[in-house]
């Protein structure tokens, strides 16, 4: 169970901080303009807490986990980069084919920066599960 709980943390943690580094810095420019007339002034901590728990509970999942049965890393990153390859595309999709005015170009940066993260993330998963998962 300590395996599993260090990979939660790990990949939460991670993505965390790496998301609060794009969406706070790097992109939020590109963001205001493509869609900040939908923008909170703030975010719902609340809300934003819980997509990191699901989020980073599905990384565990669906790649950590699977991915830590392969000697090398490759199929981590590999299963963590189409996990967020398909969750973001889910989001990011849906908004272009329901949204008015959904700009095409910031849903393929979304999608390409989902990819990344959850490729990343996933890969610090495993590394805590390794380092502190001693069960």
């Amino acid at each position: 169970m300590t395996r599993y709980l260090a990979a939660f943390g790990g990949a939460g943690l991670s993505m965390l901080v790496l998301d609060m580094i794009w969406l706070g810095f790097i992109a939020k420019p590109l963001y205001q303009e493509g869609i900040g007339h939908l923008m909170a002034p703030n975010p719902n901590v609340a809300v934003a807490a819980l997509f990191y728990i699901v989020y980073a509970a599905g990384l565990v999942f669906f790649a950590v986990v699977p991915g830590a049965r392969s000697p090398g890393w490759s199929a981590t990153l590999g299963l963590g980069a189409f996990f967020g390859l398909v969750a973001y595309a889910t989001y990011d999709l849906s908004n272009l084919a329901t949204l008015r005015g959904w700009p095409p170009g910031l849903a393929a940066i979304d999608i390409a920066w989902g990819t990344v993260i959850s490729a990343a993330a996933a890969s610090c998963g495993r590394l805590a599960m390794q380092w502190l998962g001693k069960d």
